[in-house]
């Protein structure tokens, strides 16, 4: 995707994905946009414009993630979605706030390693086809007699007498697959060896020590190679990776990571409302306060230290969501909530928008259980009958037990699909419709029996 999309191209991407939500979808377009300006006013002012934080407030199932997940995709910046209630205050056992963006480095830094991968996986297969020649037709060098130095050497195949030129019409046989059959030795390093135990005591987790102990160690323990029998293209496979791991450059690799999550990544900090703190006035409030007042000079702008080196955090987009049923976002210390100055409010799904959700989305539900089951030679199509009926039932369920949203919609759909998901191999080239009818009769106990507890749904 473009970095310049206007909010309103945004926002339709979105509507490809995820229903309703209008008012959630032009704030993270909003949002996404004025990175885009940011990076287009005087340099002098850039550092000053930092981005404003959103906070989702809505239950679950309604939309969220959804809405995060795509928009980094979008702008195809770094992204990571964290629980806040899996963090705990500094000098109690668990994860610490800094993690999250250790994490979020990790994937960026993975994500530029892929693509740089990608250039250079042409020069990589050369090489190694280079080694599987040579492995397959030893080369040797001919020295004339009567040559002075620096005229070169005649390079010949042993056994064979011809010049280098043959190498040529090897390597086109090679291509062709006419050595696909044949054995050649190549080395290979031993993957995921037994590396010594070592006992790390830290107050913010072996994870976050920001040290590669097995880099740390490499030199100790050197990684053992061993020689290895394959068929030739097993070992031109081989031979690329170990190829294209050296061309990569990872000094490069490191630093544009670094400037994609200091200048483009998005935190999803999920369960925000998890960490506000409870109202019992006796001992320390290890997993809600003090979560709080770690995460607030993150969100406020800070350096963090990660094994790539040192990350600003001035500019990450942070997008929190909770559920606040029983808390509400102002409940949070102030100065947090100073941090998230967007707040937007997620509609909870009823009836017609489970029909949207089952039909419209690009990866609707329906769709993804229609290509499914055509794999199997089955073609299923549902009726506007049927569609309406699985809507009335989540919608139904949802009210009697816990609202989950749209997350309904695919426990529904694998109870009612379950006898033809399981019977689909047997079935091949049938047509079956699910209409009404078959989806009252596969759920009729569910619908009928008001202790929806006994149910999987």
């Amino acid at each position: 995707m473009s970095g310049n999309m206007t909010p309103k191209e945004i926002v339709a991407e979105l509507d490809r994905y995820i229903i309703g939500q209008e008012e959630a979808k032009r704030a993270v377009a909003i949002a996404l946009r004025n990175r885009w300006r940011r990076k287009n006013v005087p340099s002098e002012l850039r550092d000053e414009i930092l981005p404003k934080n959103i906070i989702m407030i809505g239950p679950t199932g309604v939309g969220k993630t959804e809405i995060a997940r795509r928009l980094a995709k979008i702008d195809n910046a770094p992204f990571a979605k964290v629980e806040a209630s899996k963090f705990t205050e500094v000098g109690y056992v668990g994860r610490d706030v800094e993690s999250m963006v250790r994490d979020l480095v990790d994937l960026a830094v993975n994500s530029v390693k892929a693509e740089e991968r990608e250039k250079v996986m042409a020069r990589a297969l050369e090489l190694a086809e280079e080694k599987v020649l040579d492995a397959l037709f030893p080369m040797k060098m001919e020295h004339r007699a009567g040559q002075t130095d620096g005229t070169p050497d005649v390079v010949v195949f042993e056994g064979s007498g011809q010049p280098a030129s043959t190498r040529e019409k090897i390597r086109k046989l090679l291509h062709e697959g006419k050595f696909d059959d044949r054995y050649i030795e190549i080395e290979v390093s031993e993957q995921g060896g037994p590396m010594p135990m070592i006992e790390i005591f830290s107050s913010s987790g072996v994870e976050d020590m920001g040290l590669n102990m097995r880099e740390m160690l490499g030199n100790i323990f050197p990684q053992k190679k061993k020689k290895k029998r394959v068929k030739v293209p097993e070992a031109i496979e081989i031979m690329k990776n170990d190829e294209a791991q050296r061309l990569i450059d990872m000094d490069r690799v490191t630093k544009t990571a670094i400037e994609r999550v200091e200048e483009s990544g998005i935190i999803f900090l999920d369960e925000i409302d998890k960490i506000v703190g409870s109202e019992t006035p006796h001992g320390p409030d290890v997993s809600r306060e003090g979560v709080q007042r770690d995460l607030l000079p993150i969100v406020e702008g800070s350096t963090v230290n990660t094994k790539y080196g040192m990350l600003k955090t001035d500019h990450i987009l942070f997008i929190a969501a909770g559920a606040f049923s029983s808390t509400k976002p102002s409940d949070l210390i102030p100065e947090l909530q100073g941090r998230f100055p967007i707040r937007v409010e997620l509609d909870s799904l009823g009836k017609e928008d489970f029909i949207r959700i089952l039909r419209e989305p690009y990866n609707a539900l329906i769709k993804q259980y229609t290509e499914m089951l055509a794999t199997e030679g089955v073609d299923l199509s549902f009726s506007d009958d049927a569609v309406s009926e699985i809507a009335e039932v989540a919608a139904v369920v949802n009210e009697r037990t816990e609202n989950i949203g749209a997350r309904r919609l695919y426990t529904i759909l694998e109870t009612l699909l379950d006898e033809l998901s399981f019977d689909a191999p047997d079935m091949r080239g049938k047509n079956i419709v699910i209409d009404a009818a078959y989806v009252k009769e596969r759920l009729e106990d569910i619908i009928e029996d008001e202790d929806l507890t006994r149910y999987i749904l």
